[in-house]
């Protein structure tokens, strides 16, 4: 009897120590991971102002080109920053270069139901994203190229859609802000 005793009680000893166990990692919740004090292309973006808007996980990373000068010529038309949690993409900013106004589309969003951006000549803001653009230097005439500066962010996942709202339009303007002076956009169109 005795070892029928020491049996029952060394499986319930296993059961309460696998529950706790359990009950340790149910209300364990991962954290976003620590971005720097400033992101994208040395300082686009408050890391402090991304990092909630982003889902939990163990390992950021940005890409190479997150790090390089911020740059819009004829030869480099684009720049993107992308950072990555725990292997996925998650955040993205993109710049792009364009020599006609009209180049600037958005028709591809459109099923995505975007609403009117008042940031910069025009912009669009949908569920998890944003996109604006800006006149960096008019073209002279309809038939010569100007310099037109389409923004983009978006994001992948966020856990809360209702804040990502609510933080778009002044991050979009931080990344306006930062484009601008980069480029260094003589008197810059863009409403802020």
């Amino acid at each position: 009897m005795s070892r029928f005793l020491r049996t029952a009680a060394a499986v319930s000893t296993a059961v309460v120590a696998a529950g706790l166990v359990t009950g340790c990692t149910e209300s364990e919740q991962k954290a976003v991971p620590r971005l720097p004090e400033r992101i994208c292309w040395g300082g686009a973006f408050a890391g402090s102002d991304v990092s909630p808007l982003l889902p939990p996980g163990d390992k950021a990373e940005f890409s190479r080109l997150a790090g390089r000068s911020f740059v819009l010529t004829e030869d480099d038309d684009s720049a993107v920053c992308t950072l990555d949690i725990d292997g996925r993409t998650r955040f993205q900013a993109t710049a792009d270069l364009r020599k006609f106004e009209d180049g600037i589309d958005w028709t591809s969003w459109d099923s995505a139901d975007p609403k009117p951006l008042d940031v910069g000549d025009k912009g669009i803001i949908w569920d998890t994203g944003a996109a604006s653009s800006f006149t960096c230097e008019p073209a002279k005439n309809p038939d010569s190229p100007g310099k037109y500066i389409e923004l983009r962010i978006s994001l992948s996942d966020p856990p809360d859609t209702v804040k990502l709202q609510a933080a778009l339009p002044e991050l979009m303007k931080e990344f306006m802000a930062f484009a601008q002076s980069k480029l260094q956009c003589p008197g810059g169109s863009a409403r802020q």
